[in-house]
């Protein structure tokens, strides 16, 4: 759906499109009723040289009406492609005219001559013609710039090489009516000459034109801008490195494809929020449409254990508690593997047995690894029927572990406890508030003695689930 600022910005440049027409047909008017006065070739060419500014303003109104149209099934990057194409168009034209001026004059000074008439009604005339080519070459320079458009750049272009041409042939006339008023006949060669000054600058201006649309037809990348995106987006948290960065021009809109190298144990959430941010950092250097494809890599310096962990998420399997221990020249890992609590022993080894020789890999020196296999948890239990809370044992676990502070340094109190019996286990939730300061593997280590010394007490209870709070925080 189209916003209010894009219908804002097509009718802004059809606007200026259609007034370039407009502006176009009156300047060819006036200089072919002075080619017609006065003979003079810089008056011819400037006629022909505004007769295909019209042909051109009429192909940039086309194209801007048809570039501006929203992407479609057969052309999902939208219609921008046919302003570089008016452009092109238009370039080629500039050279036809240019072409010709130079044959004509090459013949006016050496193989005719022609007689030419100047007064000032045509200077005068001649003028005008430069007050309308400013004033159009301004407008529409403008609008270009405004919204990057190349088919209005090239329009002004051809208005900016009149206002240049104009002045030039302003001259040459000048020159011929001061060579017959002081009886210089050499200077009746100057209308030749001013007619080759004409086509030198169409020529010079043509040829800047054409390499830049040649460059968006052909998508060749802005110079400098690739490497400008590549250093933004390479200095972004998350990014080890930038690969590879495209970008390709369809009108004035951008395409930009990135990609980029992550850490391999990024979840994919994490990696989705990293695309989302490349593309709005790109969107800040070029208003440009984004894609991002992120290549999983093992960053420099990668600890065991992450490298551990990306093994395990490479082949879709849940890990945790891992642990090392690194003695008499071997590595022993340890760690807790998690899988589906429908599978058999044989089909869980197996998936433990994989995994091991994944991790043997990571290191060339002889490694052990033991895997202890538990159920992955996906079942959502209830409690058993009629039993619910068992307060009067909650109470009691309650006075347990509120005894243990003595023993227990790290221990503030506990609070919270829940008993429930579920699936006949009886399962203990609670808090723990404990000094926040301490290094969380000392709590880690405290909250499992602490499960421990509540199962020795009470031998009924299965399981018993800690949160530790900081006491600071309470």
């Amino acid at each position: 759906m189209e916003t209010l600022a894009h219908i804002e910005e097509g009718r802004e440049k059809k606007r200026a499109a259609l007034l370039s027409v407009g502006s176009a047909l009156l300047l060819v008017s006036l200089k072919t009723f002075l080619v017609v006065r006065t003979g003079s070739l810089g008056v011819l060419s400037e006629a022909l040289h505004s007769s295909l500014d019209l042909i051109a303003a009429i192909i940039t109104f086309l194209s801007v009406r048809v570039s501006d149209q929203p992407a479609d099934e057969r052309h999902p990057y939208g219609h921008g492609k046919f302003e570089n194409f008016s452009a092109f168009v238009e370039t080629a034209l500039l050279a036809l005219t240019a072409f010709y001026i130079i044959y004509e004059a090459f013949a006016r000074l050496f193989f005719r001559s022609v007689h030419i008439q100047p007064s000032i009604t045509a200077i005068l005339v001649l003028l005008v013609a430069l007050s309308i080519d400013m004033t159009r070459a301004r407008a529409l320079t403008n609008v270009a710039k405004k919204y990057s458009s190349d088919a209005l750049e090239a329009d002004a272009l051809h208005f900016s090489t009149d206002v240049w041409s104009t002045i030039v042939v302003i001259a040459g006339i000048a020159l011929v009516w001061a060579g017959e008023t002081w009886n210089l006949p050499w200077l009746a060669y100057a209308d030749a000459l001013a007619g080759l000054a004409v086509a030198a600058v169409i020529l010079w201006v043509g040829a800047q034109l054409g390499r830049r649309t040649l460059d968006a037809l052909l998508d060749a990348a802005p110079e400098g801008l690739q490497q400008e995106i590549a250093r933004a987006v390479a200095r972004m948290d998350g990014v080890l490195d930038v690969d590879r960065v495209r970008v390709r021009r369809a009108g004035n809109r951008h395409f930009v494809d990135a990609t980029v190298s992550v850490a391999r144990t990024a979840s994919l959430e994490q990696v989705h929020a990293l695309s989302d941010a490349i593309e709005k950092r790109i969107n800040e250097i070029v208003p440009s449409d984004v894609m991002v494809h992120a290549e999983p890599r093992a960053p420099q310096g990668e600890h065991l254990f992450e490298a551990i962990r990306a093994v395990a998420q490479r082949i879709g399997l849940a890990i945790h508690d891992v642990s090392a221990l690194q003695q008499d020249g071997r590595l022993f890992i340890e760690l807790h593997l998690e899988v589906d609590e429908n599978l058999s022993l044989r089909d869980a080894h197996r998936q433990a047995s994989a995994l091991e020789e994944e991790i043997r890999e990571l290191r060339d020196g002889p490694v052990e690894v033991n895997i202890h296999i538990e159920p992955l948890g996906r079942h959502i239990a209830t409690p058993d029927t009629g039993i619910g809370e068992m307060k009067q044992l909650s109470r009691a676990v309650e006075e347990f572990l509120n005894g243990l502070p003595l023993e227990f340094d790290e221990l503030v109190n506990c609070h919270d406890v829940r008993v429930r019996q579920v699936e006949h286990h009886i399962l203990v939730s609670c808090h723990c508030t404990m000094k926040g300061a301490l290094p969380i593997t000392q709590i880690h280590d405290v909250t499992a003695a602490l499960e421990d010394r509540v199962k020795e007490r009470f031998p009924q209870i299965n399981r018993v689930t800690i949160h530790p709070e900081p006491f600071e925080e309470k």
